[in-house]
């Protein structure tokens, strides 16, 4: 039986503050350190670069202070570790199953390690070109850490090869994202807190999981509108018994680090929501299996105990996922700068257009062109790192 361990987060961003208020020299005169939406004008920007463990030996702070000396507009800061904020503590399995049989860690095992990046000069800069800027720095510190590090992967392991793609996330966000305390976080279903697309796994089941998948895929990519893909692709199920759903649902498989990072999203006090253009029948179901607070999906239209294939309105679409995000930050007293969304499709980008940080998870490359944040060598728990959390690591 596997056992349970604690691991503790911070429950504030004290390590963050502590940075910013360090660095107030180097900020334009009468700078509110406490104002984060006059820091959100100011290009300092939040620099977070997460490792799993099988290259963390590595020196990352040397790879890192390499590429910003060749940059002679900007400043390093390390921020410390967060020894004087308050904890809270999550509980989650050392293993967790997938198919029944075989066992897997419950989050990718990682090292982060956060910085500030400081403008020489102070200087303000208007949002959209913040936007830009982080993108570019985004684009060549990733691409510069992935090769280094990979490479230095290569020369000292016995690996046959490591996948450059795979080595390193680097994120880069304005510090308001690190300094905000956020309240409520969205969650896309498919491919994000489970493995499946669940229309494909009722396509299998009907024989036609082929062509269902390359009308998925297309959407997905943002090559056809999602209300006509749906369409399609439910027609397409006609007929399919509903005794087989509970058979789907046996054969879902939860992401890795979802449990870990619903677990903790709840222990930091966040309202978590599925948002999801998938069906309620089985979006319920995970739901209840990760403990979150409320479901907004498709009805499945049924009949007679069959499939009709028939759409039920209104599609829950990406305007539509934006619109519940909107409402439900309404009803809840939740202000849109307080907002997380996490998806991997282009129907998810209009919602995380909309919030404080929009983050893709093992997304396609539409969506993590337009995210904030983009998760692709962990878990669904670097959604955690890019909110500026450390590493998890077991409570002593």
């Amino acid at each position: 039986m596997p056992n349970n361990t604690s691991y503790s987060l911070p429950k504030d961003s004290k390590a963050w503050q502590q940075a910013v208020d360090s660095i107030a020299s180097l900020l334009p005169d009468g700078t509110d350190l406490q104002d984060f939406d006059a820091l959100q004008s100011l290009p300092v920007f939040a620099l977070i670069v997460v490792l799993p463990t099988k290259v963390s030996t590595l020196d990352i702070h040397q790879y890192v202070q390499s590429w910003v000396d060749e940059q002679p507009n900007w400043h390093l800061v390390t921020v410390a570790e967060d020894t004087d904020a308050s904890f809270v503590n999550i509980t989650v399995s050392d293993t967790e199953p997938t198919d029944g049989n075989a066992q897997r860690l419950p989050f990718t095992q990682t090292q982060v390690f956060r910085y500030l990046l400081v403008p020489v000069t102070d200087t303000l800069m208007h949002p959209a070109k913040k936007t830009a800027a982080a993108h570019i720095i985004d684009d060549q510190l990733t691409r510069r850490l992935r090769h280094d590090l990979a490479e230095a992967y290569k020369s000292t392991s016995s690996a046959d090869s490591t996948d450059n793609l795979n080595v390193v996330d680097c994120h880069i966000l304005s510090v308001g994202h690190m300094l905000r305390t956020h309240k409520l976080a969205c969650f896309d279903m498919d491919s994000t807190l489970i493995e499946q697309e669940v229309i494909v796994e009722l396509a299998k089941t009907a024989g036609i999981g082929e062509e269902v998948a390359a009308i998925t895929e297309s959407a997905m990519r943002g090559e056809i509108d999602f209300d006509e893909s749906f369409a399609k692709r439910v027609a397409l199920l006609k007929d399919i018994p509903i005794d087989v759903l509970d058979d789907i649902c046996s054969r879902l498989t939860l992401s890795v680090g979802a449990r870990t990072t619903i677990s903790a999203l709840k222990a930091l006090g966040y309202h978590t929501v599925l948002v999801s253009g998938g069906f309620t029948y089985f979006a319920r179901y995970i739901a209840e299996q990760l403990g979150i607070d409320e479901v907004h999906a498709n009805f499945l239209d049924i009949d007679e105990g069959m499939v009709t294939g028939h759409v039920q309105l209104p599609i829950v679409n990406g305007a539509k996922k934006a619109a519940i995000v909107e409402h439900t930050a309404e009803r809840l007293g939740i202000d849109m700068s307080q907002v997380v969304c996490i998806g991997d499709g282009a129907n998810d980008l209009p919602m995380m257009a909309i919030a404080d940080l929009g983050v893709a998870y093992h997304a396609k490359p539409i969506v993590q062109a337009r995210a904030d944040a983009a998760v692709n060598v962990t878990g669904l728990e670097g959604t955690l790192y890019a909110l500026g959390y450390p590493a998890l690591v077991p409570t002593k």
